[in-house]
């Protein structure tokens, strides 16, 4: 399979427009509707992986209209009419995985494939590869509200190739990426990509004091203090192709001036997804140490969201549960203008108060591992095999800051 080149059909949900209080294509979900349940299931037969179909509705159905409002705030989120519009997909190849980033420039949304499972070919074989849409393309196939067209999918073959690329954030009118690493030799990196220009990409970061890394999976930009911070777990090694951990699962800060990086915090199984408040003040943090890859689930492990304070000086305090996912584990992370908290996890895309409430839910019946929000009132959602493109009202926390220059 090519993947250069991509053209695939496009789905749009279409419904009779209905005039009423819950907008055509959204539903919802009371939780008093389950907080009795005539049978209660032993954990043999429903776990920690199981998806969770409320009392009177099906999968179908929940697919039917995806935008679940579990309280009346997700109003403000998904506005009148929200839409969900599939722009690709493959039957088993993941090449829609992490790394999901906007570039505004370009208008362009680049994304990773997934480098641990056997169906992507990958592994110790080869790397997992970037790849870009244009929104333009996009925008079209929304427009045209009866679900032909088609979207290009392009590789992005750049300079030095991002090996094993897994997250990514803008930084100073470029894109970083994260880089799991490959084998013995291959150390973890982050490498800055110049988008206008694919060849002009640098590693920026590979070692802790000559240490390697053992899987880099997702940085952030901090608002406040500009400086990147990024998360190292295990999972290399759990997904083989990777070497044994020497490093605690921990997130670390790194200053791309002064070259000093030095750890924040640690005590977690699998650290994750990190992101920032859009005032800096907040970092939110996953741990999916339920998923241990190869290894399989582990039930008591975290499937959590931390919050912690971010002091004055840029390091981390006060640690918080936020959330406890309930379907598989929570992975990318991101925020809205108002602090909301979107999460991407084992059924589409979360999305909780900054008090930690979840108020609403994109349904996918399928993982979402990561997503970008790509302007006022659209996302770009990855779910392993499908590429899916959101229109409502929310809008992303301001990039333009994480690109400071100065």
């Amino acid at each position: 399979m090519s993947y250069k080149s991509v053209i695939l059909s496009a789905f749009v949900y279409t419904a009779l427009t209905v005039k009423a209080d819950i907008p055509r294509y959204a539903q919802k979900i009371d939780p008093r509707s389950f907080a009795v349940l005539d049978n209660v299931p032993t954990g043999t037969q429903f776990d920690g992986t199981s998806h969770f179909i409320p009392p009177g509705t099906t999968s179908d159905s929940l697919k039917a209209k995806p935008f679940h409002i579990y309280d009346d705030a997700f109003y403000d989120i998904i506005g009148a009419d929200p839409t969900l519009t599939l722009l690709a997909q493959t039957e088993t190849d993941p090449i829609f995985h992490e790394a999901v980033v906007w570039h505004p420039e370009t208008n362009s949304v680049y994304f990773a494939q997934n480098a641990g499972p056997v169906a992507a070919g990958t592994g110790l074989n080869k790397s997992a590869i970037v790849q870009k849409i244009y929104l333009d393309e996009a925008d079209k196939i929304v427009a045209q509200g009866n679900g032909s067209g088609f979207i290009n999918i392009t590789t992005v073959n750049s300079g030095q190739q991002v090996i094993n690329p897994n997250g990514a954030t803008n930084f100073r009118g470029k894109i970083v990426f994260t880089g799991e690493g490959q084998g013995d030799n291959i150390a973890p990196a982050m490498y800055l990509v110049d988008p206008n220009n694919n060849d002009n990409t640098t590693v920026i970061l590979n070692n802790f004091f000559g240490r390697q890394y053992d899987s880099l999976n997702d940085v952030a930009v901090n608002p406040r203090n500009h400086e990147l911070y990024f998360t190292d777990g295990p999972f290399g090694w759990v997904q083989n192709f990777r070497p044994n951990p020497v490093l605690p699962t921990q997130v670390y800060r790194f200053n791309y001036d002064t070259g000093v990086v030095r750890a924040v915090a640690d005590g977690f199984h699998m650290t994750n997804g990190v992101t920032f408040s859009p005032d800096g003040m907040y970092a939110y943090v996953t741990d999916t140490g339920l998923s241990s890859g190869f290894w399989g689930y582990n039930y008591t492990n975290p499937s959590t969201i931390y919050r912690y304070d971010v002091n004055d000086d840029g390091n981390f305090s006060n640690r918080q549960l936020f959330a406890y996912n309930e379907i598989r584990v929570p992975d990318g992370i991101h925020c809205d203008k108002q602090g909301n908290v979107y999460v991407g996890e084992g059924d589409g895309i979360n999305v909780y108060k900054p008090d930690g409430l979840l108020i609403g839910r994109i349904y996918l019946g399928t993982t979402s591992a990561n997503f970008a929000f790509t302007g006022k009132g659209k996302m770009v959602v990855c779910a392993e095999t499908k590429l899916w493109y959101v229109n409502w009202d929310a809008e992303g926390a301001d990039i333009t800051s994480r690109e400071y220059t100065g």
